[in-house]
């Protein structure tokens, strides 16, 4: 059910970046956040990222006033598309984020092009964000589908994990991450033995799916989903035994979800991210701050960082153009933002590339096993790093119509 007027303001905050009078004189920039309030991302999601995007414009302290609402897409790509076209149309939003739901986001990204907005596209794993669907009206930030398949899958098989088996949520996100794992596999010499598609976001019981995957004696099983859909999936194969014969890949696997694992379930899973808590002084300087204003027992993931990222640029750009600038064009905006260097405490120095990428390195990790873990966060083990170059597919490879040849 869409989210009434009366509820979205309701769920309006405002924070000024400057006295009142100066305030009261310049118009405010309003960010929507279209995320998952309920459903199984909420963790990775919703209120996380909330706290997250008021303290980037905490921290950001520039001369601008902010206001930001929030709704859930229920991931229904009808329901995402009119909360969405509501906002840019009758309420306001100059710039939607995070929409951690690929068919929804690329509806999203369509209709800001249309009514020429900013799409922050902080949530959404589907390349094609930068690849065909790209727009000069969004901007693809935190992680996308070749980047997870390149970063886990060609260190697996280099692991000698040469033999896979997908398991693989059956929606835009699942299928674009499947298909760019197994281009990776094979081009670093292994091999696809099956896969099995699940309905998404139904599947609770996942027994008969993993039972095909031990079935076909592949030594690698790759999941192709997100959160409560991979926290359940490692649980059940460590009930299963699975995991004593399979290596398990999360693609999309996130903080968050490993801690819902639990050590001794996910211990030896493998996985990569451009974030973790702990990597760097930035990063744990960003978490001491951001924890006050999350919620409880939760701490930041890369959707997190990926929204304090993107908001700390988007808001460089429009104190840069001024915010009436800002608020008049989003393809100037997003012009703005491809031509100022990035640089922020979650993902450090980067850029937004031509097809609207935003670059920076990724990192290998292996979960450790309940032993090593010292307490309740700290889970991994960093396994490696992905320069930012190489981590990002390149430019001439993305077919976005945006790109020179």
């Amino acid at each position: 059910m869409l989210n009434t007027r009366r509820d979205i303001l309701a769920a309006c905050g405002a924070l000024a970046g400057a006295g009142a009078a100066r305030a009261q004189s310049t118009p405010a920039l309003r960010l929507g956040i279209l995320g998952d309030l309920s459903g199984p991302y909420r963790d990775l999601s919703g209120l996380g990222t909330m706290a997250c995007v008021r303290q980037a414009i905490e921290d950001a302290g520039l001369p601008l006033q902010v206001e930001v609402v929030h709704a859930d897409h229920q991931h229904k790509p009808d329901v995402g598309a009119a909360i969405a076209r509501q906002w840019y149309d009758r309420d306001g939003v100059d710039a939607i984020l995070e929409v951690n739901n690929s068919a929804i986001a690329l509806a999203v990204a369509d209709l800001a092009r249309e009514k020429d907005k900013v799409f922050l596209a902080t949530g959404p794993a589907t390349a094609d964000l930068h690849g065909p669907r790209c727009s000069p009206n969004h901007v693809h930030w935190t992680y996308d589908t070749w980047m997870l398949a390149h970063g886990a899958g060609t260190a697996a098989v280099r692991a000698g994990g040469d033999s896979w088996f997908f398991l693989t949520a059956d929606y835009a996100f699942g299928h674009a991450l499947q298909r760019d794992t197994a281009r990776a596999v094979e081009s670093a010499g292994g091999k696809v033995l099956g896969q099995s598609r699940y309905p998404f976001p139904q599947t609770t019981d996942y027994s008969s799916f993993l039972l095909q995957a031990q079935a076909s004696r592949a030594k690698v099983l790759g999941l192709a989903n997100a959160g409560t859909d991979t926290v359940n999936c490692v649980k059940q194969a460590h009930e299963f035994g699975l995991t004593r014969r399979m290596k398990l890949v999360g693609l999309l696997c996130l903080l968050g979800d490993v801690r819902a694992m639990g050590a001794e379930a996910a211990q030896g899973l493998m996985l990569t991210e451009p974030f973790y808590w702990d990597l760097n002084d930035r990063t744990r300087a960003f978490t001491r701050r951001a924890l006050p204003r999350m919620p409880p027992n939760i701490y930041p993931s890369t959707n997190h960082a990926g929204a304090y990222s993107a908001v700390t640029h988007y808001l460089k750009a429009a104190a840069a153009m001024g915010p009436a600038g800002a608020k008049a064009s989003g393809r100037a905006t997003i012009a703005r933002m491809k031509a100022l260097p990035t640089d922020d405490d979650c993902f450090g120095p980067g850029r937004v590339r031509e097809d609207g990428r935003k670059i920076h390195p990724v990192y290998l990790f292996e979960v450790k096993p309940p032993a090593e873990v010292r307490r309740e966060w700290d889970l991994y083990r960093l396994a490696g790093t992905i320069e930012a170059e190489e981590a990002m597919r390149p430019l001439a490879e993305g077919g976005c119509p945006l790109v020179r040849g």
